[in-house]
């Protein structure tokens, strides 16, 4: 079994100080990196938003940060600005290793925003991520990042239902934990198979 290691969005805006900082954000640099050795493949992640991106609040007059609105595809969280193409938030943590062996920007589409690596959240754009692993020949997938409730939890549904056997390394992740996402994203995770590593 050929097994990959996807590092989910450990971005200088997802951890503290950035404008989307998820608690402890920054403490995933450190298993993450250890973990890499590990793997056939490591694919890392990386949040990359145009200026005046539709998921940000900024774009919605009269609507706040974590606010929701409707968009074509669906009920839209609206966050903070955050990754901006080019932007020091939009960077890699310091420290983290980035010589893994493929980097997939999602969430480049003005109007479209991007949780999972695998497509927009349309749940049919798709960023190329499918096509690069069956072309490596791999079948299982671990992923690790930020934050848990979200960008990793809709990666690891994607590849689950893409037919990857998939484990999330729950030690090498944070969450944002917004009004109880995190329970209910691991539950969802658990039914759909699965594998959470402690």
């Amino acid at each position: 079994m050929t097994q990959a290691l996807i590092v989910v969005d450990v971005q200088n805006d997802f951890c503290p100080g950035g404008a989307l900082a998820v608690p402890g954000g920054d403490e995933v640099v450190a298993p993450v990196n250890a973990m890499m050795d590990r793997f056939d493949a490591v694919i890392l992640t990386q949040d990359w938003h145009p200026a005046g991106h539709s998921s940000f609040a900024s774009s919605h007059p009269g609507k706040d940060s974590f606010e929701t609105t409707e968009m074509p595809y669906g009920t839209q969280v609206l966050w903070p600005d955050h990754c901006v193409q080019g932007s020091d938030g939009a960077a890699f943590r310091k420290g983290l290793r980035t010589d893994g062996d493929l980097i997939i920007r999602k969430g480049f589409r003005p109007g479209i925003d991007s949780y999972s690596g695998f497509f927009e959240n349309d749940h049919s754009t798709p960023t190329g991520l499918e096509g690069y692993l069956r072309s490596r020949g791999i079948t299982a997938l671990t992923l690790a990042g930020l934050a848990t409730d979200f960008c990793v939890a809709f990666t690891a549904l994607d590849a689950a239902r893409l037919g990857f056997s998939v484990t999330v390394e729950l030690a090498a992740c944070r969450a944002i934990d917004l009004d109880g996402s995190l329970q209910a994203a691991l539950e969802r995770m658990e039914s759909n198979n699965i594998i959470l590593q402690s």
